[in-house]
């Protein structure tokens, strides 16, 4: 890469797939418990292609609607007001426990000058692109880089789920995007960087645990290789959840060809909230090779390069206004936003311009850089007890990655080249 500083390699390729480490939960009987039900996913996973169409077009949003009421039935009207936050009890306990469990797990799994990210682990490209705003957008939502018609350059990294680097069919189903924009004026929330705006997605329209206290649960799971038992637990059960997540996550066809929602809302201006997500313009969905036996280890990078090669891309950015601070949560992310109370408004569009972006040095470059939803303006802070755990979370695991890695912090400016 052409600028001031040399990336610093590691020995070898951190961001090759690689086994899942089993299970570790100090029980053979709990161990064995996981281990089974991971590889019968697996299996799962080679024939779900055939049988995911039918079953998203007939019954996945009908069965995502009853469980999402039957979330809500459990749920307390907390009677607050439109992008009205509310602190967790013990919020910095819990976030000081999610950042000691990913600081456990990245030491275990990641050698010095090979460290990769805690969550959204495995690279699957970093590609140029324009985010570009809509002329005519309605009036309450001109607000912060919304204002008005204009188009800023990005860079968007594309990932798998993480915490562990495997071959695509192993993974658990789901994919995630993270957006860099540059040149966005105007004083920051964090001011590491200076010009730039982060947005982030995954391909289920629910996150996986509704705030900040369970999500210290499920990486305490998650440290021990045994993550199912963060939804099974008796004592404090998330099986609608693991529900709702396995309504969405499958076998994945194309980085490009699935949707991605923030899942946390984000101000869109004082007293507004919002979530946004992104969206497939093409109806086109590559074939995955060989199923059902097992694909190339890196068959969805493939699938990038493929279809970059042959011309441009374009997504389509959405954003969905809160309009019931009840039914439309800013405090549980794992509830899903009805689209009968409020539908998501096309604002803009991501378009990925033809390009080679699978060089050795391109892909290290996605190790130089640091994403964190509060690189962003006031105008859209981030709203919600995770997005509030997420800016010392992603920010401390960010530090220790760069440290371990001996490779400085890097804000780009989209001018970047790479040999």
């Amino acid at each position: 890469m052409n600028n001031d500083s040399e990336i610093v390699r590691s020995n070898s390729n951190s961001n090759a797939s690689r086994p899942t480490p089993r299970a570790n939960t100090g029980s053979t009987l709990l161990d064995v418990i996981s281990d089974a039900g991971l590889a019968l996913l697996r299996a799962q996973r080679r024939i779900d292609p055939f049988l995911r169409p039918a079953f998203d077009a007939l019954l996945r949003d009908r069965l995502a609607e009853w469980t999402t009421a039957l979330i809500n039935r459990g749920r307390k009207d907390e009677g607050l007001a439109i992008a009205q936050e509310r602190l967790l009890e013990d919020e910095e306990a819990w976030t000081d426990s999610i950042v000691q469990s990913f600081t456990r797990q990245m030491s275990d799994l990641w050698k010095p000058g090979g460290y990769e990210r805690g969550g959204n682990t495995k690279t699957q490209g970093i590609v140029r692109g324009e985010f570009i705003v809509h002329d005519g957008l309605p009036e309450p939502m001109r607000r912060g880089i919304y204002a008005k018609p204009q188009a800023f350059k990005c860079w968007v990294r594309f990932s798998g789920p993480g915490p562990y680097i495997t071959p695509d069919i192993d993974d658990v189903g789901f994919m995630s995007i993270s957006i860099k924009l540059m040149g966005v004026p105007g004083p920051k929330l964090l001011d590491e960087e200076q010009h730039t705006l982060d947005m982030f997605g995954v391909s289920t329209p629910t996150f996986v645990t509704p705030d900040a206290k369970a999500n210290a649960q499920l990486q305490k799971w998650s440290v021990k290789n045994a993550q199912i038992f963060y939804f099974l637990d008796w004592r404090d059960s998330h099986v609608l959840d693991l529900v709702m997540q396995s309504l969405f996550i499958k076998t994945q066809s194309s980085p490009f060809e699935a949707p991605y929602f923030s899942c946390v809302p984000y101000l869109m201006g004082e007293g507004q909230a919002m979530q946004y997500s992104v969206w497939p313009t093409s109806k086109r969905r590559t074939p995955i090779p060989r199923l059902p036996l097992r694909p190339p280890d890196d068959y969805l990078r493939q699938a990038m390069v493929d279809t970059l090669a042959e011309g441009d891309v374009e997504l389509q950015v959405r954003v969905q206004m809160q309009t019931d601070s009840h039914l439309m949560p800013i405090e549980n992310a794992a509830v899903l936003w009805p689209e009968k109370l409020s539908p998501r408004i096309p604002v803009a569009t991501l378009r990925i311009p033809r390009q080679t972006f699978d060089s050795p040095a391109q892909m290290e470059f996605a190790k130089r850089l640091s994403y964190n939803p509060w690189h962003t303006i006031a105008e859209h802070r981030p709203l919600g007890n995770q997005s509030r755990a997420r800016k010392r979370m992603y920010w401390e695991l960010s530090q220790l990655r760069h440290r371990m890695n001996a490779v400085p912090h890097y804000e780009p400016n989209g001018d970047e080249t790479f040999d």
